[in-house]
């Protein structure tokens, strides 16, 4: 880390990382297998982290390696069409019901900002509706309120971000359909779209209210705005379909990223055709990228969703989730500290200190003290996990019981630890 601040910001390639939130080092990653990491000391951690979501299937599945060697061979990048393209396009199709037509790209931040730069064009307007404290990638325009680094380093915005970029830019409290209303009654005629993460991910895990989603859905076509899912995070994470097949609301566009690249680097948008046509070369809305499609992507992605198909990781994956909410919960409810321990699936945040999160305020007044105490007791105690009070953490299909069960008892020996009993 030393040699790396010289010659990096904060000697890292993401803030986040960089553990500003939570002090202490980081550790420097070697190897990871299954749900576990290794460090450059040799220490080992169960992982939380997963790459922040992509891992689905852990480090290093059999299946995601045989596809990656197989391709290996025959180059990394052509810059031309690969078959893997369609493959994976076609399983992304069937998967998800608002997709009828998909383009890859390199990042999350890439899919969303080019979703909506299709959803102005479609519509001949110009403003987007965002919630706070979703983090939508650091394209200029989204980074508003946003969550996940944004948040965790306490920064409103950015700098370098023009008064210009974010001026049509609105924003509107997660889970709070009344304000979404409310907005569109006054600026409908001029709003593109509304963007949301279906499950917000980036201020922690929040699920959507009863009814928000499909409230959304409704004002949305009623006010002649597109409807955006970001799913880059819940995509293939939460249900095979995403969250839109878990909730059963249909968005107009859909990000995606993620899962969908089994850890390599990938992001996705797509909806109907008559949408979609609209992007470059069949339509004037343009969008490229020199490594989008890239072969080893298409390749790690297609044998992720593959091993994912059935089912029976997810029902796997809804058990483990259920045991670590279950026993984070129990842990704090012992020593008598509030703790709302929000879960979908298999992704999960653990609010200290407060009894409900359901939007970004709910999220920024559990206690960041007490979550550095218990994440540096994580640490030491051969868990690694998101070292922000504001990221989802998250499970794979190599996680166990044992691993849950560590993971709780290492938590609760940190709330002991703390003093926190009878707060």
């Amino acid at each position: 880390m030393r040699r790396a601040r010289v010659l990096m910001p904060g000697g890292v390639s993401s803030p986040v990382r960089a553990f500003a939130a939570v002090g202490g080092e980081p550790p420097v990653f070697t190897a990871g297998h299954g749900c576990r990491l290794i460090d450059a000391d040799g220490r080992e951690y169960i992982d939380h982290v997963l790459a922040y979501g992509p891992l689905i299937l852990g480090h290093g599945h059999p299946a995601v390696r045989s596809a990656l060697a197989a391709r290996l061979p025959l180059g990394t990048a052509y810059g031309g069409p690969t078959i893997l393209e369609v493959e994976l396009a076609e399983r992304v199709v069937a998967a998800v019901r608002s997709i009828e037509m998909v383009r890859f790209v390199n990042s999350g931040t890439e899919a969303t900002m080019s979703a909506l730069r299709l959803a102005r064009a479609a519509t001949g307007r110009d403003r987007v509706v965002k919630c706070a404290g979703g983090y939508h990638g650091h394209a200029d325009l989204l980074l508003v309120e946003a969550g996940s680094g944004v948040a965790t380093l306490g920064i409103p915005g950015s700098p370098g971000v023009p008064e210009a970029a974010v001026r049509d830019t609105l924003v509107v409290p997660y889970n709070d359909a009344a304000a979404v209303e409310e907005l569109l009654a006054a600026e409908g005629d001029r709003v593109a779209a509304v963007i949301v993460e279906p499950v917000a991910g980036n201020m922690g895990c929040v699920p959507p209210r009863p009814g928000y989603l499909e409230a959304l859905r409704e004002l949305t076509a009623r006010h002649g705005a597109l409807l955006v899912f970001d799913e880059v995070m819940t995509g293939f994470r939460v249900a095979y379909g995403g969250a839109q097949e878990l909730y059963g609301v249909t968005p107009d566009l859909t990000c995606l990223g993620k899962v969908i690249g089994g850890g390599l680097l990938v992001g996705a948008y797509g909806g109907p055709v008559a949408l979609m046509e609209r992007v470059a070369p069949s339509g004037p809305v343009y969008q490229a990228g020199t490594l989008s499609g890239n072969p080893l992507a298409m390749a790690a992605g297609c044998a992720t969703l593959d091993e994912l198909r059935d089912g029976a990781a997810y029902a796997r994956l809804e058990a483990l989730g259920g045991r670590l909410a279950a026993g984070l919960a129990a842990a704090a409810e012992e020593r008598g500290l509030p703790c709302a321990v929000n879960r979908v699936g298999s992704m999960l945040t653990p609010f200290l200190g407060v009894v409900e999160v359901g939007d970004y305020a709910g999220a920024r007044a559990a206690d960041p003290a007490l979550f550095r105490t218990v994440h540096a007791a994580w640490l030491a105690g051969g868990v690694f996990w998101p070292p922000s009070q504001y990221e989802a953490g998250f499970l794979s299909i190599a996680h166990g019981d044992a691993e849950v069960d560590r993971t709780v008892e290492v938590f609760a020996t940190a709330l002991a630890g703390d003093g926190s009993r009878g707060r």
